[in-house]
C-alpha cells in the first residue's frame, strides 16, 4: 500500500509517496511564488499528478492527505489560509475530489495537526498518545494528541496558542497574533528587538537608542532577522542577549502551561526557530519547572523535532491511516 502526502506552506509546497511503514519511495517540491486562490490548487493538483505517476500502477497511491498552513473546517471542506490570498475559506476537499476521483480517498487537515502526526509516526515522539508539537516559525501553534486522538475543538481552532496570554495589562498590538507570537515567533522576535533599538516598550534606563552601540545596531533594517538575532546573541551582544531571553522566558511559560492542561508525554519544539533555538531546550525546561505543575512537569520530555522541516510532510501521509 502507499499513499501520498502535501504539505502546503505559505511559501512552499513538498508531496512525498509512503508505503505504509513511513518510509519516503518518490518526493517532490515547489515553491508557491506568489500565486493565489486556484492557481495554489493547480500547483497542488499537478505535484499530486506527477507524485502518482511516479508509481507503477500495480501499487497506486491509494489516498492523498494534505495538510494545510490554517484551519480546515472538516464540515464544509473549505481552508482558512492567512498566508495565501483568496484562501478565506477555500473549497479545497471539493477541488481535491473532483480531480482525483473515486480513485483516491481524500484527507485534509491543519499543519499542526500533521505536525505532532508526524512526530508520533516517524520523529521524536514514536508511538506516544499524549504528546504535543509547539511550532515557532513565522508563527506560534501547537498541535495537540490526547489519548491518541488529535484534539481540534468545536470549530477546528485548537492549538492556536500564539494567543496565550502570558503578560498583562492587555496590549491592543497584540490582537492580530496575540501576546504570545507578537514576541516570541520568528518575526516577534524581529518586533522586540526593533522596539529596544527604538528604546520603546518600556525599556529599562540605560537600554534605549541613546546607550546602546551593539552589533544589531549596526544591522540595515531590512536586513534584522532572525538569523542575525541568533548569530548576536552568539557573540554576546547585550541587545540580542535580552531578545532571546525574552522568549526563552515565553517559551518556557508556554509550556508550562500546556503540561499543566494536558499533561503530555512529550513536548516537541519544531518549526523555523527550532533550528537555531534548539540549544535553549534546557533553558527551556528550567523556566517551564518555575510555573507548571510539579508533578507533571517532572513526567513530561522536552525535545527538539528529529524531523527538520519534514514532520508536516510524514504527517500529512499519516493523516490517510488514521
Amino acid at each position: 500500500m502507499t499513499v501520498i502526502g502535501i504539505d502546503l506552506g505559505g511559501t512552499k509546497l513538498a508531496g512525498a509517496v509512503f508505503d505504509q511503514d513511513g518510509q519516503i519511495l518518490a518526493r517532490e517540491t515547489a515553491p508557491i511564488d506568489g500565486r493565489a486562490g486556484h492557481d495554489v490548487a493547480t500547483l497542488l493538483l499537478e505535484r499530486l499528478q506527477e507524485l502518482r505517476q511516479c508509481m507503477a500502477a500495480s501499487d497506486a497511491p491509494t489516498a492523498v492527505g494534505v495538510s494545510v498552513p490554517g484551519i480546515y473546517r472538516a464540515q464544509r471542506g473549505t481552508v482558512w489560509a492567512p498566508n495565501i490570498a483568496g484562501w478565506d475559506d477555500f473549497p479545497l476537499r471539493d477541488v481535491l475530489r473532483d480531480a482525483v476521483g473515486r480513485d483516491m480517498d481524500v484527507v485534509i487537515d491543519s499543519d499542526r495537526a500533521a505536525y505532532i502526526l508526524g512526530e508520533t509516526w516517524r520523529g521524536a515522539a514514536r508511538g506516544a498518545r499524549d504528546a504535543i508539537f509547539l511550532a515557532v516559525g513565522t508563527g506560534i501553534g501547537a498541535g495537540i494528541l490526547v489519548n491518541g486522538a488529535i484534539l481540534r475543538g468545536s470549530g477546528d481552532v485548537a492549538g492556536a496558542i500564539g494567543w496565550l496570554a502570558l503578560e498583562r495589562p492587555y496590549h491592543p498590538k497584540w490582537k492580530a497574533c496575540g501576546c504570545f507570537e507578537h514576541q516570541a515567533s520568528g518575526p516577534g522576535l524581529v518586533r522586540v528587538a526593533r522596539a529596544l533599538l527604538d528604546g520603546a516598550d518600556g525599556t529599562e534606563e540605560g537600554d534605549g537608542r541613546d546607550t546602546y552601540d551593539g552589533e544589531l545596531r549596526r544591522v540595515l533594517p531590512d536586513n534584522l532577522t532572525t538569523a542575525a538575532i541568533f548569530s548576536a546573541h552568539a557573540r554576546g551582544d547585550t541587545l540580542a542577549t535580552r531578545v532571546v531571553d525574552n522568549a526563552v522566558e515565553l517559551w518556557g511559560m508556554a509550556a508550562a502551561n500546556l503540561v499543566s492542561l494536558f499533561n503530555p508525554e512529550t513536548i516537541i519544539f519544531g518549526g523555523g526557530v527550532f533550528g537555531p533555538a534548539a540549544k535553549f531546550i534546557d533553558r527551556i525546561r528550567d523556566e517551564a519547572e518555575r510555573w507548571a505543575q510539579p508533578i507533571a512537569v517532572r513526567q513530561v520530555r522536552f525535545v527538539c523535532t528529529t524531523l527538520s522541516g519534514d514532520a508536516g510532510l510524514y504527517g500529512a501521509g499519516r493523516l490517510t491511516m488514521i
